[in-house]
């Protein structure tokens, strides 16, 4: 009995250490006294909608990204690291998406019948959005305080809120172009009593921003990363395309016969080749495809975001790292 406590003794002795030293390495990992960082954020970002594309049929992924509708994300943020290990951070950006049918290049196929729609949008938007980032490589650094000319890749996933407003170009009867609000012309009959199923969607929706990042620090405070950012969607309408067309006589029914908003919606809710009055070229009448319903719209940007930390850079419970 006299030998047995002694190594009970040991047991326990070896067990405590090994949980403080646990304890200690994930204090230092992912606790602390939190460091903030503010920045800028700047890049280009695209649609990934039913408009423009390329060969073949369209779909919502980069195959049909086309760089000549890219437009400049402007945007700030605020970051709070509880450790190295992660960090969240709240970003208010904004951009103007825009598609176009015309820039098709016509190569014979399934493309051709998107060309010849004709629709074109331009979608000024504006987020803000919470995200997570994950520092992985920071599990196997040996002084993760040590920042300086350190590279640190890392991963994002969050949540967003969006606004945006569809607009397109309306041409007058006196050849006067001017951009106008989609939404309220109910372009595929959202809202009107003979399309009961098409409810008029929100202009304000929730987004899932996820992708991957690279940051560099030039010192303790001062870094810079690049960023791949997509965002996914619950709308097909960010771009006021998604099912099928509407009858001119639908127009005039909802907005009165010879009403300006009866004109200004028949002709930006169908683009393609008038062949007589009222009736389109074939395939693009009342019932035809308009959009791919099912298939929700997205967009993305490529970042380079511009960070200052405030404080000393040390956010750690204790002075020196544990290692594995």
């Amino acid at each position: 009995m006299t030998k047995r406590i002694p190594i009970i003794l040991r047991a326990c002795a070896i067990t405590a250490i090994t949980l403080f030293s646990a304890k200690s390495y994930s204090q230092y990992t992912f606790f602390g006294k939190p460091v903030y960082e503010i920045g800028i954020n700047l890049g280009p970002s695209n649609l990934l909608g039913d408009l423009g594309g390329n060969k073949g049929v369209g779909t919502t992924f980069i195959k049909d990204n086309n760089i000549q509708m890219t437009t400049l994300m402007k945007g700030a943020f605020l970051t709070v690291r509880p450790s190295e290990f992660i960090g969240f951070s709240l970003s208010a950006s904004f951009t103007t998406l825009e598609g176009a049918d015309s820039i098709i290049a016509d190569k014979g196929g399934a493309e051709l019948a998107r060309k010849n729609r004709n629709l074109s949008v331009r979608i000024p938007l504006q987020e803000l959005t919470l995200t997570t980032e994950i520092y992985p490589t920071v599990l196997l650094e040996q002084d993760e305080k040590d920042l300086y000319h350190k590279f640190r890749p890392y991963g994002i996933i969050g949540i967003g809120v969006f606004h945006f407003n569809p607009q397109g170009e309306y041409i007058n009867q006196n050849g006067v172009k001017s951009m106008v609000d989609l939404k309220p012309l109910r372009t595929e009959g959202q809202g009107m009593p003979g399309y009961p199923d098409r409810k008029e969607y929100a202009l304000t929706q929730i987004n899932i921003p996820y992708g991957v990042g690279i940051r560099y620090y030039f010192s303790d405070n001062i870094s810079v990363a690049f960023e791949a950012v997509n965002r996914k969607t619950f709308t097909d309408y960010l771009d006021d395309v998604s099912t099928t067309f509407v009858a001119d006589s639908d127009f005039d029914a909802y907005f009165g016969a010879g009403s300006a908003t009866a004109q200004m919606a028949k002709q930006m809710a169908n683009k393609a080749q008038l062949v007589s009055p009222g009736t389109r070229i074939s395939g693009y009448n009342a019932g035809n495809k308009r959009g791919t319903t099912g298939r929700k719209d997205a967009y993305y940007s490529f970042g380079l975001k511009f960070s200052f930390r405030l404080g000393s850079g040390n956010n750690g419970t204790i002075a020196c790292p544990v290692r594995f």
